[in-house]
Parts: C-alpha cells; structure tokens; sequence
C-alpha cells in the first residue's frame, strides 16, 4: 500500500505540467537566465495572490524577511519581536542584519499574542506570522509591521509596512527550490527592497546604500518564476481540496483531538490538530503507512541558534503549544481513500 505523504511534488506538478513545462523552456531557450519577462509577470501575479500593490522577487524567503526589515529602517541592535513558537527563519533573518529577536509568547492558535505584545518593552519592529493559514492582527501603533506570510498564498492578511513571503516547494504557491517575494503597497519601499537585492546597484559599476543598508545578491530565478506561473493555474483548484480534506478531518477526529480554529478563508497550507498523546499517535499513524509532521516541536528559545541573541519573555503557550502540534497530510493529492486511512490510524 502507498503511504500518505506530507508533501507530494510531483503529483502537484502533473496538474499542470504541460503548461509549466513550456514556460520553463521557454526561459531556458530565450537565455535570459537572470530577470527578464517571466520573473515580471510572476511578481505581477504575486501582487494578486497577496493583494498588494508591489512586489519584488528575491532569493528566499528569509531574504524577503531580511530585506523587509531593512527597508523599514531596522539595523544592528534593533529590537524585532518576533512569535516564540514559528519556523526558524523568522528568527534567523532578524539576527542576520544584526538586529535582536524579541520572543514573545503565542495564542492558542500558535499565533502572535497582542496581548503579550503589549506587555513588553516597546520593540523597534514587530514581525507576525501569519501561521497554518490563520492571520495575525498582534501590531502596535507607531512601530514598523513587516508580515511573515510564508504559509498565506491565497489567505487574507492584513498589510503592515512590507510583507514578506516563501515560494519553497512546500509552499502552497511554490518555485523549483528557494524564492520569495517582498510585497508592500509603497512603491518607495519595493524600490528599496529590489536595490538592496541588486546590489545595490545604481548605474555602471555604481553601488549607493538604501535606508542606511548595502544591498547584495537576492533575485528570483525565471525557472522559479515559471513554475510559479504555471501552478497559478492550479492554485485555486487545489486550495479548495485542501479546505474539503480539513473539513472531513475536523468531523472525524476521535475525542481527546482537537483541531486548530481556523480563520474562514483558510486554505489550510497545514493542517494542525492538538493532542496531548502526539507521540503515540505519531507511531500509529507510521504504523498504517501515514505520514505526519511538528510544527514546531521546541519553541525559539530552545534553539541553541539563539542562546544570547535573543530577548526572552514568558512562554507558556507556546511551551504547551509545541509538545502538542501534530500536523495530518492536507494537500491536493491526498484523495478521498486516503483521508479515511489516515482518520482510522487516529483512532484509539
């Protein structure tokens, strides 16, 4: 029997593979292998996707973060609050432009708490991921919001200052491998980003700095961009796939399991259940073939990454929150008889 997979690439990519395929070799035979057209058109199609007015294709996510913060006015010694309990990258690009991550605890939704936002020193920036597909309204008045929307293509968010995104192939709306975009409806900022990722460029063999900061190398590739194109097509199509498998989850799970709320809208990019039995139940589940993920199995303040780099506040959510995520195979290609095995490994 085939497992159930956490991620099926290549069955998201026979969706619509003639037309990415075409749209790759025409980069490939057009040898504009930097920029050019089709990196264009996907920033355009970004825009829609994240509803914003600019985007700027770069290198990574984490790129997308770094840069963000840096066109916000962020340097060394900022502080930059940041959720306790998210993927590390939104840690680890704080700390690449020398500035401080601040861990500040969750919701029970793994979620940014405004709340304990509020009850910090005031921070220079604040960083909220918007998590599993949910949004996260945690800001303050006055300080620079730089939205982590990784795990949001196709999910309504609010915009702060810039928004910063992943095309990873995990991603919903993924590339070939890293990419991602910086989003903002400020064209002066999107100009800055794209400068910052350019080098700095400003004519021949002229480099200037751009909100005190010199730029580097962080593009999005056109083979990346093509197949963001191409699995555009598909994207609606599979985000309401993802919404049916949740809801045939969230009527099935046995009691003592409780599914993570989600906003309406939600196109479910992980599915996340709670279960204070997560690694018993994570052995069943490879028992019957299915596989399963943590997101996130330790908080931020755990990784040895950031023993002295960070500001840390109380966490109790978050500590609570990470020994009992569990996360249930979700995308498109998990078909109806897939969806019952993994409901029947589940039950005691």
């Amino acid at each position: 029997m085939q497992p159930v997979r956490m991620v099926d690439l290549q069955g998201r990519h026979l969706q619509a593979a003639d037309a990415t395929e075409a749209l790759i070799l025409d980069v490939l035979r057009s040898g504009r292998w930097v920029g050019g057209p089709v990196v264009e058109e996907a920033e355009r199609a970004a825009t829609e996707v994240f509803g914003r007015r600019h985007a700027v294709g770069v290198a990574s996510g984490t790129d997308a973060l770094a840069l963000a913060l840096q066109v916000v006015g962020i340097g060394p010694g900022a502080r930059v609050a940041v959720p306790a309990l998210t993927f590390f990258a939104t840690a680890g690009a704080v700390c690449a432009i020398g500035a401080v991550p601040v861990l500040v605890d969750v919701d029970e939704r793994c979620l940014l708490d405004a709340a304990a936002l509020g009850a910090i020193p005031r921070p220079d920036a604040v960083v909220p991921v918007h998590l599993f597909g949910n949004a996260c309204h945690a800001r303050l008045p006055g300080v620079p919001t730089v939205d982590d929307a990784a795990q949001a293509a196709g999910c309504p968010t609010p915009g702060g200052a810039v928004t910063a995104t992943s095309t990873y192939p995990t991603k919903v709306w993924s590339g070939a491998g890293d990419g991602g975009f910086v989003l903002s409806d400020d064209a002066e900022l999107a100009r800055r980003a794209r400068h910052l990722g350019n080098h700095g460029l400003a004519g021949e063999h002229v480099h200037t700095s751009a909100s005190g900061h010199v730029g580097r190398n962080s593009r999005l590739d056109p083979v990346s961009a093509a197949m963001l194109l191409g699995q555009r097509t598909t994207l609606a199509a599979r985000a309401d796939r993802r919404r049916a498998i949740a809801a045939r989850y969230d009527a099935g799970l046995p009691a003592g399991m409780v599914a993570l709320e989600r906003d309406p809208g939600n196109t479910a990019p992980v599915y996340c259940l709670l279960t204070p039995e997560r690694d018993a139940v994570r052995e069943r589940l490879a028992r019957a073939g299915v596989e399963s993920a943590v997101y996130y199995p330790r908080p931020l303040h755990a990784q040895q990454a950031l023993e002295g780099r960070a500001e840390v506040h109380a966490t109790p959510m978050a500590d609570r929150l990470s020994g009992e995520l569990l996360a249930l195979p979700v995308h498109a290609g998990v078909d109806d008889r897939a969806v019952e095995r993994v409901l029947g490994a589940l039950q005691w």
